[in-house]
């Protein structure tokens, strides 16, 4: 099969999507969806063309790949609490209730002046946040590992849902081939009748039923072209490009694989350990179950002092004289602490809240874990019924095909009947129509039991 002949391809492909995390800034300005016809709408397109465009345009990965992006900006915050602050801060008053007092109890006054001003500089570090500090480091990176995790598995469905229209294509483009084989093996069959007819060798009711036949097959190939028509707009959107009205129904898209099933060996076991050891879904929640835990430490933080460090400088007027530019100024440093003896349970319900939720982070992980063996062993299954149909189907077309030759022969020496040749040409049709099924079946099959076990398209080749 054409589709795994291009590794180098592949192996493109599978980079490109993993180094997406490392030029996030560069996807809000390149990564846009276009209306104008591009060159591929028209060209030929091969599967691992398709996907490096999926890659590029496709609008599910664009949004995780934005996704992606404001997780790193939470990954920033989280990581804020570990550094320093620098503060500033400045003021300036003008109090006209002012009030005079002796000193010493001597006749003279002192008056303090009616406008002030004040700035401050300062630099923060919190020294011990009982264990915050610490916990939020860890935190922001559980968390920029799971936005990349979470954004994995948005590329890995988007390529496999890529992957499927594709097929999809294929499938009825050869099933209009078969409905027009079809269409024309019916349409001789009644021009056979007909001149026959006309010679007087057979009756109207020939005739009469090989027309029928050939109007009864006509709806097929009709439906064949509009699966067609619909699967290639399909694709098209999943490239993420929006058709305009101008264009006609038809798209001119080509596309250049085929539908030939490659063998591939699969083992129940081993398939379901390399799901859990590749899955990036489980991954993700096994890393929400280790974020989780670090909001417990993060509550518990609560018991404890808040202990911060700081330095800066700080300058304002004197308050003994009118004059604004007398200035009184210095360096500052110290050391404050904060301890809440009791906060009225407010640490004692955070605690609660955030075991709560990890409790429950660790059920998603399991009942995840069970959903993903699920998933392999029902995946599995299709994919053995596919490769069944698939060997049960090889030689039938050539059966067919053959039993066909013979009734026409038979029809032709006075042995046979019309009706065995009719009964012929539908067995060929439905023999033609389960083949390319069952191809289309075994290729879609096989992408999805390896989406389901958490392969990647390059791994897919090795």
């Amino acid at each position: 099969m054409k589709l795994f002949r291009s590794k180098k391809h592949f192996k493109f492909i599978l980079a490109a999507a993993l180094c997406t995390a490392t030029s996030l800034p560069a996807w809000s300005t390149e990564s846009t969806v276009t209306n104008q016809a591009p060159a591929w709408l028209s060209g030929p397109l091969s599967l691992a063309e398709t996907m490096n465009l999926a890659l590029k345009q496709n609008g599910n990965i664009l949004r995780g790949q934005s996704n992606l992006e404001a997780a790193y900006g939470l990954v920033v915050q989280t990581r804020a609490v570990a550094l320093p602050v620098i503060r500033s801060t400045g003021n300036f008053t003008f109090n006209a209730a002012t009030e005079n007092f002796p000193v010493f109890g001597a006749p003279i006054f002192v008056t303090f002046p009616d406008k002030s001003w004040a700035a401050n500089i300062q630099i923060i570090q919190s020294v011990y946040e009982g264990g915050r500090i610490t916990s939020a480091l860890r935190s922001a990176k559980l968390t920029k590992e799971q936005a990349l995790l979470q954004y994995q598995t948005v590329v890995a469905d988007a390529l496999l849902q890529v992957r499927v229209a594709y097929y999809d294509i294929l499938q009825a483009e050869e099933q209009i081939v078969v409905e027009e084989a079809s269409v024309k093996l019916l349409t001789q069959e009644l021009q056979d009748q007909t001149k026959r007819y006309e010679a007087g060798t057979v009756p109207r009711f020939n005739v009469l039923r090989a027309e029928v036949s050939v109007a009864n097959e006509r709806p097929r190939l009709i439906q064949a072209r509009n699966a067609y028509r619909i699967s290639k707009n399909n694709l098209v959107n999943l490239l993420g490009y929006r058709v305009p009205p101008t264009v006609s129904e038809d798209i001119p898209l080509t596309l250049t694989d085929k539908l030939d099933a490659e063998p591939y060996e699969i083992n129940l076991p081993v398939a379901v350990a390399k799901a859990l050891q590749n899955r990036s879904e489980l991954a993700a929640l096994q890393k929400t179950e280790s974020l989780r835990n670090e909001d417990v430490i993060s509550a518990k933080a609560g018991y404890k002092p808040s202990v911060q460090a700081f330095a800066g400088y700080s300058g304002r007027n004197t308050q003994f004289s009118d004059d604004l530019g007398r200035v009184v100024n210095g360096a500052q440093a110290g050391i404050q602490f904060t301890w809440n003896i009791w906060d009225g349970w407010l640490t004692k319900g955070r605690v609660q809240q955030a075991q709560a939720q990890h409790q429950g982070a660790m059920v998603d992980v399991d009942n995840e874990t069970r959903n993903i063996e699920l998933e392999v062993r029902t995946q599995y299954s299709n994919f053995i019924q596919a490769r069944e149909t698939l060997e049960s189907q090889k030689k039938v077309q050539e059966e067919a095909e053959e039993a066909l030759r013979l009734a026409t022969a038979r029809s032709e020496a006075g042995t046979g009947t019309q009706l065995d040749v009719l009964q012929a040409e539908t067995s060929l049709t439905t023999a033609r129509s389960t083949l390319v099924q069952a191809l289309h079946d075994y290729d879609v099959a096989r992408a999805r039991v390896e989406r389901a076990m958490g392969i990647n398209i390059m791994q897919s080749n090795k």
